[in-house]
């Protein structure tokens, strides 16, 4: 299991402190909103490329934004490893995949709670990431909505069987008990904000997820 905590629960005023502090972790997760897509205003990517000299860890950007295609070259300029896009706010998912391959960088697509899974079937092929959000997305601490499990084990099923290679990430109310259930579903990365920097040691909350 990878653990991708999200820098949005950390203290924006000690970044560099606070991602030494989650060193176990494989990725870091940035979240990335617009105030109109979603109703929050987050970070850009200056937070990335200042964060980026500090750690190799893999940064795996989420961008919950109205026109993510407008913003991708300065967070692949930035440093970001990973870039997400949501399915619902372009009409061109595969050539958004297309030029970020091109660009070096791995291309996932999430979706909204209410968002079907056949919204993004057709690219499943050729993502690296499917990020199935389980609240709804704008804002940290959340509980997480079980009735997302059905779409997490709908996606392992489906990469079993047709043999595709996407991570199915599970964004949204993440502990150590919600943790198991998405293991069990198959899920291959848990995103988790603030139940992680809650934590006095966050590396031991981090390896508690993986169990």
């Amino acid at each position: 299991m990878i653990i991708a905590p999200s820098i949005l629960s950390a203290d924006f005023s000690k970044l560099q402190e606070d991602i030494k502090t989650i060193s176990e972790a494989e990725w870091i997760h940035v979240d990335v909103m617009d105030g109109h897509f979603v109703p929050n205003i987050s970070i850009g990517p200056a937070v990335v490329k200042a964060l980026r000299p500090h750690t190799k860890q893999i940064f795996d950007t989420h961008l919950m934004i109205s026109d993510p295609r407008k913003y991708f070259d300065a967070f692949i300029d930035a440093g970001s490893d990973h870039i997400t896009f949501h399915v619902e706010v372009d009409d061109d998912p595969d050539a958004l995949i297309d030029y970020l391959h091109e660009k070096g960088v791995k291309a996932g697509i999430s979706l909204k709670p209410a968002t079907p899974l056949s919204a993004i079937e057709p690219y499943l092929h050729k993502l690296d990431v499917v990020l199935v959000m389980s609240v709804e997305p704008g804002f940290g601490g959340q509980k997480f909505m079980p009735d997302m499990v059905d779409k997490m084990q709908q996606l392992s099923t489906l990469k079993k069987n047709q043999g595709y290679q996407y991570h199915i990430v599970v964004d949204g109310g993440i502990n150590n008990e919600t943790a198991k259930i998405c293991k069990d579903a198959g899920v291959d990365v848990l995103v988790a904000g603030s139940y992680i920097f809650k934590q006095s040691d966050r590396n031991k909350a981090i390896e508690g997820l993986r169990l």
